[in-house]
């Protein structure tokens, strides 16, 4: 696999390297920028520090709550003073609630681990798709070079049927097929070119740039040496079924919130104030609240949450087999670009021997003109096919590592800063509050370049 892999990376980066200024553009910088550029995973990792905080949001749930109040009223007695006013501190704390407020930390922690996994996840697809982007770019780039090179060809062709016309050895229907064959070639030159903008536009809008001379693929990244295990790597390690195990977490962690709302819980409550004649009061106190009636919503809420936490389930299940179905399609369709590179390296020697033994026979006028184009375009087709075939291979693979779940930058070590999610995590997960946690709050913005 790997030496047909390296085959058909060296076919496509032929034209390429030839012309290749000192630094020539690699797959491996094409997807390092891919990742640093993303505008998409940018978005999904500020997506992943809302979920982050929705942990500091659950942790302020179990501490304190305080209030200032100030408040002012105006009367019209009988007698005495018509304006009063005060102001004051009330405090709250939940003593006792039967674990719901921890259940909510801990499934706000189940929430960010998944949403996490839906990073790699999208990382993987942003990867793909600049694999996909880089070889279009250097196929197009191919096809324009063999189809220039089919004009050229033609028109030699052409040249040489005026003059075999002028001497008489052929007729003016043998130049005038020469001369239909080259207005189709140019045609199909303008479209490969054509093809060539659409895939650098594809490219740029993939990776965040325009392509530079790009070198080829190079060496294909390890996948498995046979199906079995690449689905058995998969289910261990691909981030849809982890986000998947997790949103079971959070489901089964809800449903049991959702139980213990009809509970009751147990609050501290204290208040100081001060009023307008300078007087003073305080109050401590303690209260047992259980809903006795709330016209159904927590019984409909506790069966909404156990719908969801079977939901969750059922798509744990389901994800794992289009995971595993995933992986199954990505290995056939590599072994079927294997076999597309092995035929298409023997349609091209073989359709090469036959253009050139045509060619000498038109020379010797045992061929025709058109003998002669036919070859020609037979030998551009299998050309072409074997172009195609070495692209399909090296996206086929990178599909593989895909399925498999390793298709990060970590696992390709590209050498680029690599993300880190617990960065922002670490600094909001105890719900800061002071300005010192602040201002280091402020700093890991910083460094993430989105202060």
């Amino acid at each position: 696999m790997k030496g047909l892999v390296r085959a058909a990376a060296a076919t496509l980066a032929a034209a390429w390297v030839a012309a290749a200024p000192l630094r020539a553009e690699t797959l491996a910088d094409t997807l390092a920028d891919a990742y640093r550029n993303s505008n998409l995973l940018e978005q999904n990792r500020a997506l992943l520090r809302a979920a982050d905080e929705d942990v500091a949001a659950a942790v302020a749930a179990l501490r304190p709550i305080v209030n200032f109040i100030a408040s002012a009223s105006y009367s019209e007695p009988a007698l005495g003073d018509n304006l009063s006013s005060s102001v004051g501190l009330t405090a709250e704390l939940t003593l006792f609630d039967f674990g719901a407020n921890r259940l909510g930390v801990d499934a706000a922690r189940e929430s960010v681990l998944a949403a996490r996994q839906g990073l790699l996840a999208l990382e993987q697809r942003v990867l793909l798709g600049a694999v996909s982007a880089y070889m279009d770019v250097v196929s197009a780039a191919e096809f324009v070079r063999l189809r220039q090179a089919n004009v050229r060809l033609i028109g030699e062709e052409l040249r040489a049927a005026n003059d075999r016309f002028e001497v008489g050895e052929v007729t003016r229907t043998d130049v005038s097929i020469a001369e239909a064959r080259l207005a189709g070639a140019r045609a199909n030159l303008a479209a490969a070119e054509g093809d060539l903008r659409v895939a650098v536009e594809a490219f740029r809008a993939a990776v965040g740039r325009a392509p530079g001379t790009l070198s080829g693929p190079g060496r294909a990244p390890q996948t498995a040496p046979s199906v079995e295990e690449a689905q058995a790597i998969a289910v261990r390690t691909h981030p849809a079924i982890r986000q998947a195990q997790h949103e079971v977490t959070v489901a089964e962690l809800n449903a049991e919130r959702a139980r213990l709302g009809t509970r009751g819980r147990l609050v501290a409550d204290a208040t100081v104030g001060l009023d307008n004649d300078g007087d003073t009061s305080a109050s401590v106190g303690l209260s047992f609240r259980q809903p006795i009636y709330q016209g159904g919503r927590l019984s409909s809420l506790y069966r909404k949450a156990l719908a969801s936490r079977d939901a969750a389930r059922a798509n744990l299940l389901e994800t794992r087999l289009t995971i595993e179905r995933e992986v199954a399609t990505a290995w056939a369709n590599l072994q079927v670009a294997e076999a597309q590179i092995a035929a298409s390296e023997e349609q091209v020697r073989a359709a090469e021997v036959a253009f050139r033994g045509v060619q000498e026979e038109a020379e010797l006028g045992a061929r025709t003109t058109l003998d002669v184009l036919n070859a020609e375009q037979e030998l551009l087709d299998a050309r072409t096919a074997r172009v195609d075939a070495g692209a399909r291979q090296v996206v086929a693979v990178y599909a593989l590592l895909s399925a498999m779940g390793l298709l990060t930058v970590e696992h390709l070590g590209l050498g680029v800063p690599v993300y880190d999610p617990q960065a922002y995590y670490n600094a909001v997960r105890n719900a800061p509050a002071t300005s010192v946690q602040g201002q280091r709050l402020d700093r890991v913005l910083e460094a993430l370049g989105r202060n």
